[in-house]
């Protein structure tokens, strides 16, 4: 049987592993079982938004027949205030009686008359969402009956009394939202950093560990073992990711934020270009991680510190505030997650991604040199862990 290498063009031997990595995750039934899981869970999370919101919430009120007016007009009039809110009236003879079914847990609130109004007495709680309602429909009923008396209307009771609101600083709600969308994408880069990281490292050991890899590198040369192993692995933490966020962008596209959607793209879209960059810098220190490590006992230490990174930029994402983040916003690693999050908010200028991406380029190119000479000087030593000192300073 021929090698699978001799029997390739000889010219794209990186095009071969990375075939080979992607091909062997994409057989591995944890791998896709993870994604899937994954993927029902992004599902299964904007199924139940979807339905919280469409949901009606029945509140069933007990009243006594003397004040069943202002129940009947509860009924009808709080679904119109609160569309989310439905009102179920229990007739019973005595307030007495209507304590009684609130402890029975026969009804959940009792409306009963006060000095100056009404009063809605629950068990261990009234809904704020009915009181408000409750309070805007007697209100405006106590009102219309008081204008009559006083020979005028409503309308004219509330003449010049409309206040209407302006926002210097853009809409709260789109602001929280885009805030979520960047710690969301933070997390995603974390997980695929660590999770194929950790791969890309375990497969170089194993390799190691195996002697396989001196086999391989008598067919190619170390350097374009290492730029497949880390196109491969990028390609699928970034088609993993991808797939993970238009799940996530198709789903919210029937909730309440659909709107907010077009306002996130641009942060969406400079994630991507972030994510790929990003992914490549440090997919050159996993493998310099795994290179070190001559088993699989060796990856934890070798690994530490890229972790710590990884958790780091993170962090960093939440906790990282006005100047600081401004300014970590394009320093790499943490570039990747904290200049989308800057977009995404509105608080990035045209040019800072753009000054930012550049920044990151520079620092990928940088590591590619470095991490391509650890890699090739410690690859091929199995005699225990090598440190980065040895793997420098060894001959090729």
């Amino acid at each position: 049987m021929s090698d699978p290498i001799e029997s390739r063009p000889a010219e794209r031997p990186w095009l071969l592993v990375a075939r080979r990595e992607v091909a062997t995750r994409l057989t591995d039934k944890s791998f896709l079982i993870g994604t899937l899981v994954t993927l029902v869970v992004v599902v299964g999370f904007l199924g139940w938004t979807i339905w919280s919101e469409d949901r009606t919430k029945t509140v069933t009120v007990a009243a006594t027949a003397a004040d069943a007016s202002v129940a009947q007009l509860l009924e009808r009039e709080v679904p119109k205030v609160d569309d989310g809110l439905e009102i179920e009236l229990v007739e019973v003879d005595s307030d007495a009686a209507g304590v009684t079914a609130l402890e029975d847990e026969d009804a959940d609130v009792l409306l009963r008359p006060a000095d100056d109004g009404w009063t809605l007495v629950g068990r261990t709680e009234v809904p704020g969402d009915l009181t408000t309602a409750a309070e805007s429909v007697i209100r405006d009923a106590a009102l219309t009956t008081n204008a009559e008396r006083a020979g005028t209307s409503l309308a004219e009771l509330r003449q010049g009394g409309s206040v209407d609101t302006a926002l210097l600083e853009g809409d709260a709600e789109r602001q929280d939202f885009a805030q979520g969308m960047g710690f969301l994408l933070a997390f995603l880069f974390y997980f695929a950093a660590v999770s194929f990281g950790y791969t890309l490292a375990g497969s170089v050991v194993e390799e190691k560990a195996n002697r396989i890899v001196e086999i391989i590198t008598t067919k190619i040369p170390v350097r374009q073992l290492l730029v497949g192993k880390i196109a491969g692995n990028t390609l699928l933490a970034l088609g993993q990711t991808a797939l993970i966020v238009a799940v996530g962008l198709v789903g919210v596209s029937f909730t309440e934020y659909s709107s907010y959607l077009s306002g996130v793209s641009a942060g969406v879209g400079w994630f991507a270009a972030f994510f790929l960059i990003g992914f490549l810098f440090i997919a050159c220190w996993w493998a310099v991680a795994g290179a070190l490590a001559s088993r699989a006992e060796d990856l934890q230490a070798t690994a530490t510190p890229l972790t710590f990174a990884m958790m780091a930029v993170f962090f960093g994402a939440f906790l990282f505030e006005g100047t600081v983040q401004t300014v970590a916003s394009y320093v790499p690693p943490f570039s990747v997650v904290l200049m989308p999050i800057r977009v995404l908010e509105g608080d990035a200028a045209a040019w800072e991604p753009l000054l930012a991406i550049a920044l990151l380029l520079a620092a990928m190119a940088a590591t590619v040199v470095l991490a391509e000479r650890i890699y090739r000087r410690a690859l091929l030593q199995t005699q225990g862990r090598v440190t980065l000192k040895q793997a420098w300073t060894a001959a090729d």
